[in-house]
């Protein structure tokens, strides 16, 4: 079991549920910010592999609490437990990116596993079952 797979389950099992819905949005938006800024610092370091990455890293963020009927939630399309699910899914693809693209090796794959596991926090403090207004 790697390091992220034993804090995921501790995260899971032993963080309080102390984020609200709106603080979850405040989080998801918070947490897409980052992987775009990101993007371009990897582009302007020419780093292109890991640039897409935060693009896509950034682009999962910014369109899941977008289609969420939650506050933050733009087009209402998914119920919030439903973007817990997605959230735990993308988290996941998005700590594997560098090891899809091709630059594990790399320095800047650390960023993607700090953003997975900051981003398994968020998911793991959140009450999903709380009404979302």
């Amino acid at each position: 079991m790697n390091w992220i797979q034993t804090f995921s389950g501790l995260a899971t099992k032993r963080l309080p549920k102390v984020m609200s819905p709106k603080s979850h949005a405040i989080a998801d938006y918070a947490l897409a910010a980052g992987a775009f800024i990101a993007a371009i610092a990897f582009f302007r370091s020419n780093r292109k592999a890991a640039g897409v990455a935060a693009l896509v890293a950034g682009t999962i963020q910014t369109v899941n609490p977008l289609i969420t009927d939650f506050p933050g939630g733009a087009f209402k399309v998914i119920d919030f437990p439903t973007h817990g699910r997605i959230d735990a899914a993308s988290t996941g693809m998005i700590a594997s990116l560098p090891q899809l693209i091709g630059f594990a090796q790399e320095p800047e794959s650390r960023f993607f596993l700090l953003h997975a596991s900051v981003a398994t926090a968020v998911i793991a403090m959140t009450d999903f079952e709380r009404a979302p207004f």
